[in-house]
């Protein structure tokens, strides 16, 4: 295939601290049938690369058990879920014409082959990732965005963040001239939702901090709420007639000040729990209402396929906060755990120094 027989890549054999991610010299995976290969250009790093690392998913029954986004991972394990790069390869049953493409691979593993089906495991966490010079993916998980004026940082930086909130997006059922609530509007997921709401045509009220308000308020934010103050004063005031949907990546003690805040009929998407998964609310705030609580984990191949024409047209505009080589994975997680950055982190596998 003309690449090397080994690459560089950063693994992980067991769950714990930045400590246990491995840099090491592995074999250059094969395209087998109906996958490609593709040298990764960026990989972005996501909060599913720290809980994968810990192991803090929980399990069914036991939410302190160490497990990965779906379930105990087989390790060695290389994270990384976001991969921005070019075809070198591809396996048998595969159109030769895909070499030398540029594309974004769509990390999610699903429960079947319908457009709308559920995921049920990730790459990096339930199977090799981008932590590496190269990897291999399914040939309809990948997507040709050779034409895309977006740079390979950018192109990295949507598949687990713009996914997870145009998922969440879709499955709220935002409209044009609605009020969107975004919680933990200054990280990845935050300023996507942010972003990708404004695009929809509703008015966006953002939940962030001090420090960063600017930041999300150039994101595309209408009104900006400081998370130090009173929150839900602060959303009554600049949201009086309520909001419409609450795209909630935070839960916690939000989800119960929240819900009496949305109108007749509104959603509250949670896809994260940042400040706890332990929730309680009053149940009244429900079925008095018609108003509903959605989870929402990522996206489905036909949302993917919807953020990929944004990625086409440049509609989007993720922000990158930092970028480092591949053998500064640990100092990367450890940056991106302190939560001090506004946007998204990636990793440069073909950088062997400072970035």
């Amino acid at each position: 295939m003309g690449e090397s027989q080994f690459m560089r890549a950063v693994r992980i054999t067991r769950h714990g601290g930045p400590e246990v991610l491995e840099p090491v010299e592995v074999p250059t995976p094969a395209a087998r049938a109906g996958e490609v290969l593709v040298r990764v250009g960026a990989v972005a790093l996501n909060n599913t690369d720290l809980w994968t690392r810990e192991g803090a998913y929980g399990r069914p029954g036991d939410p302190d058990a160490k497990s990965g986004w779906r379930g105990p991972i087989d390790f060695p394990r290389i994270q990384g879920a976001d991969v921005a790069g070019r075809v070198v390869a591809v396996g048998t049953g595969v159109e030769s014409s895909l070499v030398g493409r540029r594309v974004v691979v769509d990390p999610a593993i699903y429960d079947s082959d319908d457009p709308d089906a559920n995921p049920v495991g990730l790459m990096g966490s339930e199977r090799d990732g981008g932590y590496a010079e190269y990897v291999t993916a399914p040939v309809e998980r990948v997507h040709d965005v050779t034409d895309s004026p977006l740079t390979d940082d950018q192109l990295a930086a949507l598949p687990t963040a713009y996914g997870t909130a145009l998922g969440m997006i879709e499955r709220g059922r935002l409209r044009k001239g609605e009020t969107a609530l975004v919680s933990g509007a200054s990280g990845g997921v935050g300023l996507a939702l942010v972003q990708i709401a404004r695009a929809r045509g509703a008015r966006v009220v953002a939940i962030s901090s001090g420090t960063k308000i600017d930041a999300v308020r150039a994101a595309g934010a209408h009104e900006v709420v400081d998370r130090a103050g009173d929150i839900t004063g602060q959303i009554r005031a600049a949201a009086p007639e309520g909001i419409d949907v609450g795209l909630d990546v935070v839960a916690g003690e939000l989800v119960g000040e929240g819900l009496p805040l949305l109108r007749e009929g509104g959603r509250w998407v949670i896809a994260g729990a940042l400040g706890g998964y332990g929730v309680s609310f009053d149940v009244r705030r429900l079925y008095l209402h018609n108003a509903q609580v959605i989870g929402s984990a990522m996206h489905t191949p036909r949302h993917f396929a919807l953020l990929m024409d944004l990625a086409r047209r440049a509609e989007v505009q993720p922000v990158i906060a930092a970028a480092f080589p591949l053998d500064g994975a640990a100092e990367a997680q450890d940056e991106l755990s302190r939560r001090e950055h506004v946007g998204k982190i990636v990793l440069h596998p073909g950088a062997a120094g400072p970035v």
